[in-house]
């Protein structure tokens, strides 16, 4: 039985979308009524025709067969998306076996978060996911093709894509993830050897040959940030081939996965077996199965924007506060870094997302009936992928945690209310990742210091001027003001403030993601500093409240002297040489965080 809460919150999402989600199912049942192929001009269809081989240009005159798009992220420059450059050709070998045809559609741009943390190039971050739904938009806009298989996994890129697919609703779609890389030196101790870098205790090699024993092969990030957070959602959304989101790249398994996202496609179209359009697939219990899921796991903040972006190019208005209302039902179910001592590789030995969706289905916390690419719906996730000689098979995981450190069942969770906080008051709105944070530091009091930088309050912190108790306000972090960028290097600093014995918070309008830690952070904070949000009017020296428990967010003064204040202009300069001002648009058109904070819609 489908727990109340749940149900809930899915019945509002429906009821409050219902005028946007008919428009989205009115213009998806058009395209649908189009004939890929056949209604072109000759001249048109002679250019699709033109690379191809002989039989296959064939085939696609004849029209009976399924043509697939192959869209990929691929460049070596991301380690998670480096084992994506054979993938084109070995799709395009299965989509044969599978009697369909195929073609590379388009590459997507994707950029590398790791590379840019605190570089000027981290503003253009965000903004990239709706340049690579848009550059999706484009390779499928050519009306040729009867499905998709989309090739990313990284934090912007996957997002960008299920965006650009879902404006091609009409359109079966699977989602090709590569898996992560192999564990090196454990984040801790990583996350370590930063801090002490910070207080000047560690060289720059020293810091260099930890970072590189961290980061070190192909294959996605060990922590469970927004990249891996995305493949969990893929999976509770039934976007992948079940259990395919963190089997090593380079391996029979993950081959076998691979081939299997083909056969799956060319099924799921409407020369195949069972026409499934994502369009349709993705409804209102799909979305909320990636809510829980996101929240059971303890997975990333930057998924308060990316699940509203992504539920909004499906016609539908998923807001803070069912993520809010979901999460005091939702046990958390991992502990996985920053919210615990593993890592990826450990969580999928210990069951990885097979367990957490079994735990949430049996728990009544998962729509079970939630279309998805498989055959038997969202239970085929509850089971973990394996070889069986040369078959790929799916077997059940067992009843009791191997690792109870790192998973546990729903009966006994590692905190019965999930990770992440809405919290509200007269700064506005903000969203906190409880689940890294010691409940003792949940609740900060504290005067505010107040920059308009990471690199200023890196110089404070080295002039020894962080002391005390404090609030720290960094605005004009907001998607408006510069793209929004993620204060990664705020985190050591801070990190080394708390184990000193201070009591310390972030109150920001910009964003950390999945590797929020251990330190109390507001963050998306809505209205920005930038549109006249009251982060602008904040000073040095107010007393600032934060209380994760009773999701309060608020500057200790009267409702008139707020408004008399005036607030704080936000700096205008651009970074030269990372071309910033090509996206001065997206900067002007850009909404709110709540909202997605995306120029889309």
């Amino acid at each position: 039985m489908l727990q109340v809460v749940v149900e809930q919150v899915t019945a509002e999402l429906e009821q409050r979308s219902a005028a946007r989600r008919a428009q989205y199912l009115a213009r998806l049942e058009i395209a649908a009524t189009r004939d890929p192929r056949h209604k072109l001009g000759c001249s048109n269809l002679a250019h699709a025709l033109a690379a191809q081989a002989d039989d296959a240009r064939l085939i696609m005159k004849q029209g009976g067969a399924p043509h697939i798009a192959i869209v990929s992220s691929y460049n070596d420059l991301l380690s998670a998306h480096a084992p994506l450059k054979d993938y084109p050709d070995r799709l395009k070998l299965a989509l044969a076996k599978a009697g369909a045809t195929s073609q590379f559609a388009a590459g997507v741009p994707a950029m590398c978060d790791g590379i840019t943390q605190g570089e000027a190039g981290m503003q253009l971050s965000l903004f990239s996911r709706d340049l690579i739904a848009q550059a999706t938009a484009i390779g499928l806009t050519h009306a040729i093709f009867d499905g998709g298989l989309y090739l990313g996994v990284c934090d912007k890129i996957v997002p960008g894509l299920l965006i650009g697919a879902l404006h091609f609703g009409h359109l079966p779609a699977v989602f090709v993830p590569a898996g992560p890389m192999h564990s090196g030196l454990a984040n801790k101790d990583k996350a370590a050897v930063r801090q002490r870098y910070v207080r000047g205790e560690v060289s720059r090699d020293e810091l260099l040959a930890a970072e590189q024993a961290a980061y070190h092969q192909e294959g996605t990030c060990t922590f469970y940030g927004t990249a891996n957070t995305n493949q969990m959602l893929m999976e509770a959304m039934g976007l992948h081939v079940p259990g395919s989101a963190f089997v090593h790249p380079h391996t029979p398994l993950r081959d076998a996965l691979t081939d299997e996202a083909a056969r799956l496609v060319a099924r799921n179209s409407r020369q195949g077996e069972r026409y499934l359009p994502l369009g349709k697939q993705i409804d209102a219990r799909a979305l909320v199965n990636a809510v829980v899921a996101l929240l059971a796991s303890g997975g990333s903040t930057n998924h308060g924007m990316h699940l509203p972006a992504i539920a909004r190019a499906a016609g539908y208005e998923l807001i803070w506060e069912d993520f809010a209302a979901l999460s005091k039902v939702v046990p958390l179910l991992a502990r996985v870094y920053p919210n615990g001592a593993a890592d990826v590789n450990q969580f999928q030995a210990a069951g990885g997302p097979g367990w957490i969706i079994r735990e949430l289905l049996d728990a009544g916390l998962m729509h079970a009936d939630a279309q998805t690419v498989a055959d038997e719906g969202l239970q085929a996730y509850a089971r973990e992928p394996w070889l069986d000689g040369d078959r790929l098979a799916w077997r059940e995981l067992p009843k009791q945690s191997p690792a109870p450190d790192i998973v546990r069942t729903a009966q006994q969770p590692f905190d019965a209310q999930a990770g992440l906080a809405l919290l509200s008051g007269n700064l506005g709105r903000a969203m906190l990742k409880t689940s890294a944070v010691d409940p003792a530091h949940w609740h900060v009091r504290a005067q505010a210091l107040v920059f308009e930088s990471q690199e200023a309050v890196q110089a404070a912190y080295a002039r020894g001027e962080l002391v005390g108790d404090l609030v720290l306000v960094v605005r004009f972090q907001g998607p408006r003001a510069n793209g929004m960028p993620e204060l990664h290097k705020l985190m050591p600093l801070l990190a080394n403030l708390q184990e000193a014995g201070q009591q310390v918070a972030l109150v920001t309008d910009g964003r950390l993601s999945g590797a929020s830690g251990q330190v109390p952070g507001a963050l998306h904070l809505t209205p920005e500093a930038a549109v006249g949000g009251s982060l602008a009017k904040v000073r040095n020296g107010d007393w600032i409240e934060l209380d994760a428990l009773q999701g309060v967010l608020r500057v200790e003064l009267s409702e008139a002297e707020l408004a008399a204040r005036e607030p704080a202009s936000a700096p205008e300069e651009l970074t030269p040489g990372f071309g910033l001002g090509l996206f001065a648009a997206q900067r002007r058109l850009v909404g709110p965080a709540d909202q997605g904070a995306t120029t889309l819609f």
